[in-house]
């Protein structure tokens, strides 16, 4: 019933088909060092026992899933009436990394690489910039480096940080994105890793299903110090794109923020609003990994109270594991809330 329905996807992720893919984007000493060893990305860990990305979509030429152009756009873009998809790639967690040197070198070396080797081969791509927060400096450097290109309409950095991301150390950042007018979006996957802390507030859980489960409690410790800090405030034309999240924790942190507000707002005097304002004012959400829970008027509800149509994004995630189709969620959506959710507000964010 909605195979008509023009889509535009938030987070697909495009693959490397091997570390080499870099090198000629790197300069020395990286281009020597990821050709003997490797990108270098630190290991969360957390091994899931069926696999990260697909076996089913696996490109005729070889490769990973997800690493041939052609064949992405023959397997996920036409047959869901994909018009953009905005491409977030796997090298989001550099922030990871112990040497911000490095991990600069390999965020400009991939941004390059997509630049050159992605976004002219289809209309239907639109690329994000990938930078590391260990220095600030770097990272604004390389947003002013790739802003002005047309196609790159957004920023993409891991959720995996070494401080919650309200913090004043990650304000240069931000004062970029505002000024060039890119959306920061922020992605899951090296919370534990490397230079980071632990992927749960109670330390290290034992298994994959655990870590999986509990990476919404890492973006409702990012969401309330971005607006306890008062990044929005600072930086009010700022939007914040959180993918892969999750949704149904939000009406809680919304009320629990707005309730210990009100008794103690004099710890914040910068803000000007109730913290659920700048939440929906400032900040959008991913639809992958929808809750499913075992009523779906329940999620309805939840939706209902947030006015979650008018900030919630549609994303596959492809070519991950538990990547959704856009066929198979929230039919019970009003054909508006849909037409909102699936295209009209990514279009409007990134400006399509």
């Amino acid at each position: 019933m909605f195979s008509n329905q023009k889509i535009i996807d938030v987070d697909v992720h495009n693959q490397l088909k091997s570390p080499k893919d870099l090198l000629p984007y790197l300069p020395e000493p990286w281009r020597t060092r990821v050709a003997s060893s490797g990108i270098g990305m630190p290991d969360r860990g957390y091994q899931t026992p069926i696999g990260v990305l697909r076996q089913d979509c696996l490109p005729p030429t070889g490769g990973p899933a997800a690493s041939d152009p052609d064949y992405l756009v023959k397997d996920l873009f036409e047959p869901f009436n994909i018009e953009y998809g905005i491409l977030t790639g796997s090298l989001m967690d550099v922030s990871t990394m112990h040497d911000p040197d490095h991990a600069a070198a390999i965020a400009s070396a991939y941004n390059d690489y997509l630049v050159a080797e992605w976004l002219p081969k289809h209309s239907s791509f639109r690329g994000s910039i990938v930078v590391g927060t260990q220095d600030p400096i770097l990272a604004v450097r390389e947003i002013d480096r790739m802003a002005e290109h047309p196609e790159m309409v957004g920023i993409v950095m891991g959720s995996a940080q070494r401080a919650p991301l309200g913090q004043r150390q990650y304000h240069a950042i931000y004062a970029a994105a505002e000024r060039h007018g890119l959306p920061i979006a922020i992605h899951p996957g090296g919370e534990g890793a490397g230079g980071t802390p632990p992927p749960t507030p109670s330390g290290y859980p034992t298994r994959y299903l655990e870590y999986h489960t509990c990476l919404s409690l890492n973006y409702m410790a990012h969401i309330t110090s971005l607006v306890c800090e008062g990044v929005f405030e600072k930086f009010p034309h700022l939007k914040f794109v959180c993918l892969e999240g999750g949704i149904a924790w939000l009406p809680h942190l919304m009320w629990r923020l707005d309730k210990n507000y009100k008794g103690l707002r004099s710890s914040v005097p910068w803000l000007k609003r109730m913290p659920s304002e700048y939440i929906r004012s400032n900040c959008m959400f991913s639809t992958q990994p929808i809750e499913e829970p075992e009523d779906p008027k329940d999620l309805i509800a939840i939706f209902d109270m947030i006015d979650a149509e008018n900030f919630l994004m549609f994303s596959s995630d492809y070519p991950h594991w538990d990547n959704d189709i856009p066929t198979e969620i929230l039919k019970r959506l009003s054909p508006e809330a849909r037409q909102k959710i699936f295209y009209d507000n990514a279009k409007k964010l990134y400006k399509l």
